[in-house]
């Protein structure tokens, strides 16, 4: 099935996506250690008799068993060399499954996350993450072996995804490998509403709609409700998507014998469906802790007109799902860069000890001259001075000058870096120049740690895209957006200048909310 005509069939109604693979293998038997991915090959018959269960109940759409069938996945079982062999097993024994039926059912092909983290947070490059989508899609899209005439999955569903950046990837290997695919891509939320990261709804929508897919929607997370509560959320600031949700039968809870179950009843799971509907969604399913009964009775609830049972909750995009406050107006650093003007900055190193006069009146003389901003150092050459934040509060109550604080990374652990941070953006200091800092050894205190948690690039996007967004690195909500402006340095006679340009990108993309 080519996009155009993925569209065409949304356009006239809903589609019903099956329920959850994992739990139900669990249920039947397979161990939490083993990959249940590889059981399309290991174990065929209890694959098939999951999906058949799915489509006997009404479902309009089945996923292929190949959740984790990527390279980095495979690789904690040594099946790192068998992702083509193990994704072509799924698509082929689902499609031996669908031929059996008497029903048009589409396949779909279940990509699921990397199980590794992205750079700057983690040490997978956006190129590496990119092949080893590519290398699972093409195997999806390739036409199965020993079934004459049938071709691989009629779409891809891109799921329980947290990162971005990760998505992106995916969308990217999707659109190198197999063009004329339609795609689905799905993010998942914590209880806050928010993806791991910290993203809200809103901004995940709109950045999945600036991608080259063809729907996007929620999966996994807290159950139908929240679920709901996003989609409403998505429609209001992606109003032009194609939207789809497949949640899980609410927050699984441990039982006093080690067992996890799903509160969400198939009924529950009913009643949502036409909510869904009337979110927008055209696309409607399950995941963890549903079953074949949850889906029928969501087939029940599409195919029975009348209204919804359930009210669609009422959402501001502007203020956030939490109610937080936006950003405070920005500075005048920034509006000087928005208008082009020209801008004269003086760098000036905060005392050795306590007496600030000096300092002070150094600002004020430059400030007649014609400086606009004062450049505070942290730390210069590793050097024992002042808190650089505490001079540039200083030096804007005293001499009514905005300063740029310098903020290395090197020497701060997580913790501190966001407390300081934070402390900084309460006394009115919100222009940032980050850098890493110098190494200790060539200052004053060469015995002293030279730890750090956190490099200038991964600093800057967790400014820019966390706690300008209102959240901490966990993802925490820091009850408002922070007002940062951020800036950082640029080496013209790197010995590595692909590298430091490289740097540069991904610092543009951070600022420009790619």
């Amino acid at each position: 099935m080519n996009r155009e005509a993925f569209r065409e069939r949304l356009s006239q109604g809903p589609l019903l996506v099956d329920g959850a693979m994992g739990t139900m293998l669990h249920a039947r038997g397979a161990t939490i250690g083993q990959c249940f991915d590889a059981l399309c090959r290991d174990n065929p018959a209890l694959v098939a008799e999951i999906h058949r269960l799915y489509i006997d109940a009404g479902a309009d759409i089945i996923e292929t068993n190949s959740f984790g069938a990527n390279r980095f996945k495979l690789s904690e079982y040594g099946l790192e060399e068998e992702v083509a062999a193990i994704n072509r097993a799924a698509v082929a024994l689902a499609r031996r499954v669908i031929l059996g039926t008497f029903r048009p059912v589409l396949l779909a092909g279940s990509v699921g996350p990397l199980g590794v983290r992205l750079a700057p947070l983690g040490r997978v490059k956006q190129e590496q993450a990119e092949a080893a989508f590519a290398e699972q899609i093409a195997a999806l899209a390739a036409a199965p072996e020993g079934l004459p005439g049938a071709g691989g999955v009629d779409l891809l569903l891109i799921e329980t995804m947290s990162d971005l950046k990760e998505v992106e990837a995916a969308v990217n290997a999707a659109r190198l490998v197999a063009p004329d695919l339609p795609v689905v891509a799905q993010m998942t939320f914590t209880r806050d509403d928010r993806t791991l990261l910290g993203n809200r709804a809103a901004d995940v929508a709109r950045r999945l709609a600036a991608l080259d897919v063809d729907a996007i929607g929620v999966n996994c997370g807290s159950g139908p409700a929240q679920a709901l509560r996003l989609l409403v959320t998505m429609r209001q600031a992606a109003p032009d998507v194609l939207l789809a949700a497949s949640p899980n039968a609410g927050w699984p809870e441990q039982t006093e014998g080690g067992r996890v179950l799903y509160p969400a009843t198939p009924a529950y799971f009913g009643d949502y469906a036409r909510a869904f509907v009337k979110a927008g969604a055209s696309l409607v399913g399950g995941c963890c802790g549903t079953t074949e009964a949850h889906i029928a009775a969501m087939r029940q609830a599409l195919d029975a007109p009348g209204p919804s049972p359930r009210e669609l909750p009422q959402v501001s995009v502007e203020m956030g799902e939490g109610g937080i406050l936006p950003a405070e107006r920005p500075t005048a650093l920034a509006e000087m860069l928005r208008t082009g003007q020209f801008i004269v900055t003086v760098e000036m190193s905060p005392p050795r000890g306590l007496t600030t006069e000096r300092l002070l009146a150094g600002a004020r003389m430059l400030k007649e001259a014609g400086a606009h901003f004062i450049d505070v150092a942290d730390s210069p050459l590793a050097r024992m001075r002042m808190s650089a934040w505490a001079a540039a509060y200083l030096l804007q109550q005293q001499v009514g000058m905005e300063a740029i604080l310098h903020f290395p990374t090197r020497g701060r652990n997580l913790l501190r870096v966001q407390g300081d941070l934070l402390a900084a953006h309460a006394l009115g200091v919100r222009n940032l120049f980050v850098v890493m800092g110098d190494p200790t050894r060539i200052g004053d205190y060469p015995e002293a740690m030279d730890n750090y948690d956190i490099v200038p690039t991964g600093l800057i996007e967790l400014i820019k895209t966390q706690l300008n967004q209102g959240m901490d690195k966990a993802g925490q909500s820091i009850d408002q957006p922070t007002g940062f402006g951020v800036g950082c340095a640029l080496n013209l006679e790197s010995n590595e200048p692909e590298r430091e340009m490289k740097l540069l990108r991904a610092v543009r993309s951070f600022a420009q909310g790619e």
